[in-house]
């Protein structure tokens, strides 16, 4: 885009990655604090994880179809609105019950923002560096691992889980205004609409695509989801360094995306290759080396790196195979995700829950990383058709 400033523009989509990541995984360091206060059980408070799951999971198509038409900016920013909103009314739930309707709600904009921010960095630096421009917005949440949820997790841990939530409320509010001031306005395809959007789903690779995440990704989730008292019941480490384990894993995370991000400009396929078969590997260590702190950690910090080169390059491929609805593509790549995040939850959750241990979510986690592999190698490595420049320039979608 001519006469844009390309680095205050991605830097303000990266204060947004950092927000929703920032709120997206704290949850996962502060179930021992949400259960005890809720009174309810570890598997129990895993819900929460899984209805914000589902909330992105509906979300991200939903709203990024609705707003087809929608200059890019204005609809940035009406998601980062909702999703402040959102975790204002987490931070005041009285029951389980509610926060889970709250987290649901504060779901459904983050996809359509991942996805919507991702086409618009493309447009910004242009289609030849799409991988590099999905990173740096992506570099954004995977910073949010190194300080804002341990951050947040320290917050809740010394002021309640609430105090985290006002605090990615907070952010929020930064958010829109780095939006407003940094970001371009970007319109559309004047073409655009939702039966184009529409249209865009009728396309074999985006759906196998998506199968692959759905259920591949699941098996990170299945880890990541109990972290905490994976570290402190099985591990054998105090709470107090669970933070700590958070802010490493989130370093591997910000590793992955910077290397993910150059192995994708390369090649797509070969870096969702690299990034099934680490991740399962990872998976594998992490359920080995788990009763054992300093192996179990570096465990850990591989699932970030593997974990977030296979989920860059995903990302990167599903726009690549929606080349008419680039924003529908990315943010259905964010849905498949959550899908994966709901799944690996719940099924973590589900083994623990009957008495398996808290190490048994990561053998459930290499099966599934493994099956959404085999779906990927089953069906070929056809390449997405090419983007149209149209498509490219006026971010349709």
């Amino acid at each position: 885009m001519p006469g844009v400033r390309v680095r205050p523009a991605l830097l303000a989509l990266a204060v947004g990655g950092f927000t929703i990541g920032t709120t997206e995984f704290a949850t996962m360091g502060l179930l021992p604090q949400i259960s005890r206060d809720l009174a309810v059980s570890i598997p129990a408070a895993g819900h929460v994880i899984t209805a914000y799951a589902l909330g992105v999971v509906v979300g991200a198509p939903l709203l990024t179809v609705v707003a087809a038409r929608v200059d890019r900016r204005v609809l940035l920013v009406a998601l980062m609105t909702a999703y402040t909103v959102g975790n204002a009314l987490s931070s005041l739930a009285g029951s389980i019950e509610w926060l889970v309707v709250a987290r649901f709600l504060a779901g459904l904009p983050h996809g359509a923002f991942f996805g919507v921010g991702a086409a618009t960095g493309t447009a910004v630096v242009g289609q030849a560096r799409r991988g590099q421009a999905v990173a740096m917005m992506m570099t954004g949440l995977t910073v949010a691992n190194v300080v804002g949820v341990p951050v947040s997790t320290f917050v809740g841990q010394q002021l309640g889980w609430r105090a985290a939530f006002l605090v990615v409320a907070g952010l929020g509010v930064v958010t829109l205004v780095a939006l407003r001031g940094w970001l371009p306005a970007v319109p559309t395809d004047p073409r655009a609409n939702v039966r184009t959007e529409l249209a865009a789903l009728r396309n074999r690779p985006l759906w196998i695509a998506f199968a692959a995440v759905s259920i591949g990704f699941g098996g990170m989730f299945a880890v990541y989801s109990y972290i905490a008292p994976l570290v402190t019941d099985v591990t054998g480490m105090p709470e107090a360094t669970v933070p700590i384990v958070l802010a490493l894993f989130g370093l591997g995370m910000t590793v992955g995306t910077v290397v993910g991000g150059h192995m994708a400009d390369r090649s797509v396929m070969r870096s969702v290759h690299v990034g099934f078969v680490g991740t399962a590997l990872s998976l594998v260590l992490v359920a080995v080396t788990g009763p054992h702190p300093v192996p179990a950690i570096v465990s850990l910090v591989g699932l970030g790196i593997t974990s977030q080169i296979l989920g860059l390059a995903l990302q990167t491929r599903l726009m690549d195979v929606s080349p008419a609805a680039p924003s529908l593509g990315a943010a259905l790549c964010h849905s498949a995700l959550n899908v994966g995040n709901a799944s690996g939850a719940f099924v973590g959750g589900a083994v623990i829950a009957a008495g398996h241990g808290l190490l048994a979510p990561a053998w459930v986690g290499v099966v599934l990383t493994l099956v959404g592999f085999g779906i990927i190698l089953a069906t070929g490595r056809r390449p997405g058709p090419p983007v149209p420049a149209p498509a490219a320039a006026a971010v349709a979608g």
